[in-house]
C-alpha cells in the first residue's frame, strides 16, 4: 500500500505486530512518543538500525527515546515508521512548525534538537529510493497546513541523500538547497600513527610531545578508554561538572545547566552502553579528569558526541592530547570514518581531522499544483539577490 493511501493510519498507533506469510503490514504508521517504547517495536527498530544504509545514532532508540521524553510531547513530534514487505524499513521523526525562521510559513520538518547533529533518516539498505517516494507521496496527500518539507543536516555524499536526489530528478519536483555545512571528518589510513604524520607537520607534532611532557611533570598522567557501563554514573557526573566549569558554563549552554539536557545525556549514554554503542575516554592528572570525550560507535562510522577539558590546563592542550588518543578510532574493526559533530571552522579539531563531511539542508515542495507554485515563489524570495552595504 502506498503511503499516500494511508490516511486512516494517522493515529496513536501501537507497535507493528508480527504477521503471517502473505500478510501486508500498513506502509506507514505515525507514532506518538509513548507508542515507540513497546518492546516489539524497539526490537524492529534495532534491526532497522543494524541494516540501515547510513548510520545515525540520533535516530536510534537509545538516543531518540530519551530526547522525545524531554521535548517530544511539548513540540508535537510524531515518528513516521515506514514498513516495506512486512518489515520496518524507514524511520524519521517529524514536527509541524508554524514559522520558518522569522516568517509565518507553516511547514513540516525532520525533528532535530540542539544536541542532535544529523538528520539522515534510518532507511534499510536497498530501500532508499522507495522510502523517499513513499514519504513524499504521503506529504502530497496529507500536507495539512504545511507548504513544504524541510530536511536538515543530510550527509551530502551519503547514500540516503543520493537516493533523494535521484527521486527528485526523476519526478521534476521543485526543491532547493537552503543551507550547507562542512565539518571535520576522521578518515584515512587505518593506522593512527600514519594518520597523525600525514595530518600534522613535524613541528606541530614536536610541540604536542613537549606539551605532553610538561603536563606529565605536573603529576601522574594517565589515559583511560572505557566501553560498557562500568562506573558510568560517576563518569557522567564528572563530565557534566568538567563541562560546566568551562566556557559553556559561563555561556549558560553546559549540559548540566538544564534538567532536560542533563537527563538526555545521562539516559543516552546509559542506552548507548547497553547497545554496545558507547566509548568513553578521559585524560587524568593524579586521577582527576582534565579532558573527557564521548564517542558513539555506529559501524561503518562513529560520531564524536561531546568533549570537555579543564581550561586551567589550557597551556598544555589537554583536549588536543586526548584527541591524539582518539585517532585510534580508525583502527577499530568496522569503523571507516568518524564525524566530529563540530561546528564548521572549529579551531582545534580541524587542525587534526583533515577530511570534511558535507551536510546539506533541503526544502522540498509537497501537495498539488497550487502549493508547488507557492513553493517556487517562496524559493525565489529566499534566494533573491541581497543588496550589500
Amino acid at each position: 500500500m502506498e503511503m499516500g493511501s494511508a490516511g486512516s493510519l494517522r493515529t496513536r498507533a501501537g507497535p507493528m505486530p508480527a504477521r503471517g506469510v502473505g500478510e501486508q503490514a500498513p506502509a506507514l504508521r505515525l507514532l506518538a512518543p509513548d507508542a515507540l517504547a513497546e518492546p516489539c517495536f524497539i526490537a524492529q527498530w534495532e534491526r532497522l538500525a543494524a541494516r540501515a544504509a547510513e548510520p545515525n545514532p540520533f535516530f536510534e532508540p537509545w538516543f531518540l527515546l530519551p530526547a522525545l521524553s524531554q521535548w517530544g510531547a511539548d513540540e508535537g513530534v510524531r515518528v513516521k515508521a515506514w514498513c516495506h514487505q512486512g518489515r520496518l524499513a524507514g524511520l524519521i521523526p517529524i514536527i509541524r512548525r508554524a514559522r520558518y525562521y522569522n516568517y509565518p510559513v507553516p511547514h513540516a520538518a525532520t525533528w532535530l534538537h540542539a544536541n542532535a547533529f544529523c538528520g539522515v533518516p534510518l532507511v534499510a539498505r536497498g530501500c532508499e529510493e522507495e522510502f523517499w517516494r513513499a514519504l513524499l507521496a504521503h506529504f502530497d496527500r496529507l500536507p495539512r497546513r504545511a507548504l513544504f518539507l524541510h530536511l536538515p543536516l543530510l550527509a551530502a555524499e551519503g547514500p540516503v541523500n543520493a537516493a533523494l536526489e535521484r527521486v527528485l530528478a526523476a519526478s521534476g519536483r521543485p526543491h532547493s538547497t537552503v543551507a550547507t555545512q562542512s565539518r571535520a571528518l576522521l578518515e584515512g589510513p587505518a593506522n593512527a600513527a600514519a594518520y597523525l604524520q600525514a595530518a600534522m607537520s613535524a613541528k606541530k607534532r614536536k610541540e604536542l610531545r613537549r606539551q605532553h611532557t610538561r603536563l606529565a611533570e605536573q603529576g601522574a598522567l594517565t589515559f583511560e578508554r572505557i566501553e560498557g557501563d562500568e562506573g558510568l554514573d560517576r563518569w557522567i557526573a564528572e563530565f557534566l561538572a568538567l563541562e560546566a566549569a568551562g566556557w559553556k558554563g559561563a555561556a549558560g549552554s553546559a549540559l548540566a545547566q538544564s534538567r532536560e539536557t542533563r537527563t538526555l545525556f545521562a539516559e543516552a549514554l546509559a542506552g548507548a552502553a547497553a547497545a554496545g554503542r558507547l566509548e568513553r575516554m578521559a585524560l587524568r592528572l593524579d586521577g582527576r579528569a582534565i579532558a573527557m570525550l564521548v564517542n558513539f560507535l555506529t559501524p561503518p562510522g562513529a560520531y564524536s558526541f561531546k568533549t570537555a577539558y579543564d581550561e586551567t590546563f589550557a597551556r598544555f592542550s589537554p583536549g588536543m592530547l586526548l584527541q591524539l588518543e582518539n585517532l585510534a578510532l580508525i583502527e577499530r574493526p568496522g569503523i571507516a570514518w568518524a564525524d566530529s559533530c563540530a561546528a564548521e571552522g572549529h579551531p582545534m579539531i580541524e587542525r587534526l581531522w583533515r577530511a570534511r563531511r558535507h551536510m546539506v539542508s533541503r526544502n522540498i515542495a509537497i501537495g498539488g499544483a497550487a502549493r508547488r507554485a507557492c513553493f517556487r515563489l517562496l524559493t525565489a524570495y529566499e534566494t533573491r539577490p541581497r543588496r550589500t552595504q
